[in-house]
């Protein structure tokens, strides 16, 4: 594999070579792996604070909130990294709210959302004063007022409409079309409003839309808008004020030659809709997650054995589908290339860990000229990687890197063995 001195990856302006070493901004990978072991995830803050920047411009003038959606990344560096930049935080878990208050974030610039939160979860929620909770469904709505008047307090209420917008990606990540599980349906919409604003514990304060995640078109979002500005002229009309418009996240990124828009060249378009349609001076809210994070985190991983077979050569790595669950899961594309290349044109390659699974592979189908001991990095690995990490097999979670120029922080220590199993006891 040759690669070009001093080229950058795609999708990837602070992960570049330097000569024949990988760099995360002014770093070398190769010394990380070396200092940390493997795998090792390594972040890249300007490139998180560049790709937050993008939404900044696109809502510069404008009264928006930009809520980061943390389940793409919860490391605690990393929501204390946005919190210092102004955001707030989506969540969707009582877990993922004691997170932020322990990463020193705002609580009321909270966005509560989820299907299934429990009455803890809302008792703790109110009683830190958050900013929202996005309900999805009229059952939700009912044990949240019932949760609030047991307090003494009203739950500040935006409905999670289901607008039936397809966003042309993975099934599983879709979540505006009918038959997802989330949000209220668009022609029950106007009725869940009628009924929110007669419950006793409960203030209705927005609508939200979120229709999936790693959108590359803008159709879909353009299409959404015109939806939720329908029914905002509904539930207006019906004497229900709304006060805050959410549209949600989902921008995608490049994994392989993606071509998503830039997030303020989305926002001209969706702001001239709103503009157009009379709503441009509401107050706006979004919840990016792995458009934010995605790029700009690395996974380093060591080549243990190169296995050929009669029809498939194999790349044994050191990481495994629970450092790196979204191969496994949506049988998702990272690029993967050596931190050290070599010059030649390589092998085809399945690369794999060492979980016993057959689902555990990385990449399929991968050209590589590499030997055993050699480091690889899986890319685009900011997002969903960490924060669905496992301990199968009990393997211990990865370490976390955050690179800040020349400087490399440890966010998180590596688990051992005896750290997967802490909390057990015997009989």
């Amino acid at each position: 594999m040759n690669t070009p001195t001093n080229a950058t990856l795609p999708g990837q302006p602070h992960i570049a070579y330097s000569g024949d070493q990988l760099h995360v901004e002014g770093v070398r990978l190769s010394e990380l792996a070396r200092e940390h072991g493997t795998p090792l995830f390594v972040y890249s803050k300007a490139a998180m604070l560049s790709a937050l920047a993008a939404y900044q411009r696109g809502f510069a003038g404008r009264q928006a909130q930009i809520c980061y959606a943390m389940k793409a990344n919860s490391s605690l560096a990393i929501l204390q990294l946005f919190a210092e930049a102004g955001c707030g935080f989506d969540i969707v878990s009582g877990g993922e709210l004691a997170r932020v208050l322990a990463a020193g974030g705002d609580p009321a610039k909270v966005i509560f959302s989820g299907v299934g939160k429990t009455r803890a979860e809302m008792k703790q929620a109110l009683q830190v004063g958050i900013a929202c909770f996005n309900v999805e469904s009229e059952a939700e709505l009912d044990v949240l007022s019932d949760v609030a008047v047991g307090l003494g307090k009203k739950a500040p209420v935006s409905l999670r409409v289901n607008p039936n917008v397809d966003p042309k990606t993975h099934p599983y990540i879709s979540t505006g079309l009918k038959g997802n599980k989330f949000g209220i349906a668009h022609e029950d919409a106007l009725r869940a409003y009628q009924h929110a604003a007669s419950l006793p514990g409960l203030k209705v304060v927005g609508i939200d839309c979120h229709i999936g995640s790693q959108i590359t078109d803008s159709t879909p979002y353009l299409d959404a808008m015109d939806r939720v500005l329908d029914l905002v002229a509904d539930v207006e009309a019906a004497g229900i004020p709304i006060h805050h418009i959410d549209f949600g996240g989902g921008l995608g990124i490049n994994y392989n030659g993606d071509t998503p828009p830039e997030a303020d060249a989305l926002w001209a378009q969706l702001l001239a809709k709103l503009d157009a349609r009379g709503y441009g001076q509401r107050q706006l809210m979004v919840e990016p997650g792995r458009s934010l994070v995605g790029n700009a985190g690395v996974c380093l991983t060591e080549v243990l054995y190169l296995k050929p077979g009669e029809q498939k050569n194999f790349c044994i790595i050191d990481a495994a589908m629970n450092d790196l669950p979204r191969p496994a899961m949506y049988q998702a594309f990272h690029q993967i290339v050596p931190v050290q290349p070599r010059s030649g044109d390589g092998v085809v390659y399945d690369v794999v860990g060492p979980v016993c699974e057959s689902g555990d592979w990385i990449g399929r189908d991968r050209q590589l000229l590499v030997q055993a001991g050699d480091v690889l990095a899986v890319l685009s690995a900011g997002a969903y990687c960490m924060s669905m990490a496992s301990n199968y097999n009990t393997r211990g979670r990865a370490a976390e890197i955050l690179v800040d120029g020349t400087k490399a922080h440890l966010i998180r220590q590596r688990e051992s063995a005896f750290d997967t199993f802490a909390l057990e006891q015997l009989v």
